[in-house]
């Protein structure tokens, strides 16, 4: 209630310095503890005991500087990122755009972060142990040579992340998204897996909506061969549904409500290409508990939120853990995980 009569004063500020002084906030606020949740919502997945399914997708908190506020407002873990080896300053601004009419965001912020040191510096301070704390890696845009940005990420970050994800699906990184190609993808998880060495770490690959099944297919194919501990499916879209916005028409990832029925296709396409054998993240446009309930019954042992934050408020995280323990309790179910893929 709070933060919906804050809302329309928040949204007079515009989207990229608003998101800054939300960061500005969360950074001075007491952190708060996590409240116990119900047992039911627990699992594990790719090896991490999860305390809930609801995550925090990256690009909220970019450089690692809040991901403790963010599991204190009841998020059973946080992604951080994209991070890249070298700071870069990303796109040029404005380069993000709520779309209020639609309840979606188009953002074409460009991987810009700290860089690596900077990330590793602030995860070092952390106490050991405290959450799930997983790093989304990625190259930078004037890298020679963007597989070995992959291997020198994977290398930095694995001793300091509960799991990392191979981003290679952001629309807005010129060729980026060529890594998708199976050729491209095999070279790219050869040399993770390999940089990777003996670390415990289990590694991620965030994917786009905007592939057909043979593509899909392929992808599947070379996840399960390599071991890759999950797929996130998916990132923004470079799609573009009817939109009533004034700014429907920036260039950019689409995400938030219109990607929902879009992005669970997807999610159903990817469950039925792997045959349930590799465990799946559910991204895009999850706002409700409905939205959640849906992605998990469609095959997705764990959801992301990120966009709906924005129009939602910080107490959207403890509302979804909250109604997915009502859901599981009238399903007559004794776990999360026996709703996984039960659609």
């Amino acid at each position: 209630m709070s933060y919906r009569l804050l809302r329309p004063l928040l949204f007079t500020i515009p989207a990229e310095p608003a998101h800054r002084l939300t960061l500005a906030a969360l950074q001075v606020a007491p952190v708060r503890r996590n409240t116990p949740l119900a047992p039911t919502l627990t699992q594990r997945v790719a090896g991490i005991p999860f305390p809930n399914p609801i995550g925090l997708a990256p690009g909220f908190d970019k450089n690692a500087t809040v991901p403790d506020a963010m599991l204190g407002l009841g998020f059973g873990f946080v992604e951080v990122g994209t991070v890249t080896p070298r700071p870069q300053q990303g796109n040029p601004r404005p380069r993000l755009f709520r779309l209020v009419e639609d309840r979606a965001v188009i953002n074409r912020m460009g991987f810009n972060n700290d860089g690596a040191e900077a990330v590793v510096r602030r995860l070092s301070a952390r106490p050991s142990g405290s959450g799930i704390i997983g790093v989304n890696i990625g190259a930078n845009k004037d890298s020679p040579d963007r597989i070995a940005d992959y291997a020198e990420m994977t290398r930095i970050m694995a001793p300091l992340a509960r799991y990392l994800t191979v981003n290679i699906s952001s629309p807005n990184t010129p060729g980026l998204r060529d890594l998708q190609d199976e050729g491209a993808l095999a070279a790219l998880l050869d040399a993770v897996i390999m940089a990777r060495g003996s670390s415990p770490t289990p590694i991620f690959l965030k994917l786009a909506p905007d592939l057909d099944r043979a593509e899909i297919d392929a992808i599947c194919r070379l996840a399960i061969d390599r071991h890759i501990d999950a797929l996130i499916v998916s990132n923004t879209t470079v799609a573009r549904p009817p939109l009533r916005s004034a700014h429907g028409g920036e260039s950019g990832g689409l995400s938030g409500e219109p990607l929902r029925d879009m992005a669970l296709e997807c999610l159903r396409t990817f469950r039925r290409a792997s045959g349930g054998m590799i465990p799946l993240i559910g991204v895009g446009g999850i706002a409700t508990v409905d939205d959640a309930w849906a992605r998990i019954r469609a095959g997705a042992s764990l959801v992301q939120v990120y966009s709906a934050l924005v129009y939602e408020g910080p107490g959207l995280a403890r509302h979804l853990v909250k109604g997915l323990t009502e859901r599981i309790r009238k399903a007559g179910m004794g776990s999360i995980a026996e709703a996984v893929g039960s659609e």
